[in-house]
């Protein structure tokens, strides 16, 4: 079957990995103005330069999202979302647990991404009703029902002005990690998601995530047959996406089975609060 997209994510996640490896270890980072959680390199900004650039010239016509840009308004159906690079404090730190993201949406609705793993050589690539791969090769969630059998992932960040909002958040990770078989954390989307959508996670949640950190894992793991949801189980609203740069987003992503062995656990964790 015909793949539209393919061709140019796999040509423009590869060429931004060698950005990105070009500049491992050589960077000077800072961190972003307001959350010590945020942090900017010089390769965030070459890579978004450089995707954004290739957008223009295959789809001059589409908006695009760049965590780093901001919005480019086309007045289109079509949005490009873009990560430079995912896990830029590790990137910054000297560690290799970083990635780099492209997703399309249609309207509100993910219909189309790729994930680089530029120091693993690893890239997943996925299109609506088309599977998702690996390197070429088509990969699946979990079939395990039983979460204690599994590792999930949970992404956590800490916020110094708000204590006890971490403090709270720690507590649901506590239940989780009392259900699970062992808790996870790369500290990238690009990499514990796709670990879900290949099966080797049986989940992962964020409370902490914005737009370009959600739209290209998420249509991948749904083409791998995973469920990506917010916190609550909702499915997560893109409407109008360039307005949405600076909407928080949760997330909950796992097979369907595990998907709501997880739910049940927030669910009581939340009727506790």
């Amino acid at each position: 079957m015909f793949m539209k997209y393919d061709d140019f994510l796999s040509r423009t996640l590869q060429n931004a990995a060698q950005i990105a490896l070009d500049n491992f270890g050589k960077v000077n980072p800072l961190t972003k103005p307001g959350d010590n959680n945020q942090v900017l390199t010089e390769a965030d900004i070459a890579i978004g330069q450089y995707i954004i650039k290739e957008i223009e010239r295959e789809y001059p016509d589409y908006n695009i999202i760049d965590e780093e840009a901001g919005a480019i308004q086309k007045h289109s159906a079509f949005t490009w979302v873009v990560d430079p690079i995912e896990g830029t404090s590790n990137f910054a730190s000297g560690s290799d647990d970083y990635g780099i993201m492209i997703g399309l949406l249609e309207e509100a609705v993910p219909i189309a991404g790729g994930v680089i793993v530029p120091s693993h050589g690893t890239m997943y690539i996925a299109e609506k009703g088309h599977g998702a791969t690996k390197g070429g090769q088509s990969i699946h969630v979990t079939n395990e029902t039983d979460l204690l059998k599994k590792l999930v992932s949970y992404g956590i960040d800490g916020y110094q002005d708000e204590p006890d909002r971490t403090r709270t958040e720690g507590s649901l990770l506590a239940e989780i990690v009392l259900s699970i078989r062992n808790m996870r954390n790369s500290g990238c989307e690009a990499i514990d998601s796709m670990r879900v959508a290949e099966g080797v996670y049986g989940g992962r949640i964020n409370m902490t995530s914005k737009i370009w950190d959600n739209v290209a894992p998420q249509i991948i793991v749904q083409e791998a047959g995973g469920l990506w949801t917010d916190i609550d189980g909702i499915a997560i609203d893109y409407t109008e996406p360039l307005s949405r740069i600076e909407q928080n987003f949760t997330n909950c992503v796992g097979s369907p089975q595990l998907h709501n062995q997880l739910q049940l656990i927030i669910k009581k964790w939340k009727e506790q609060q």
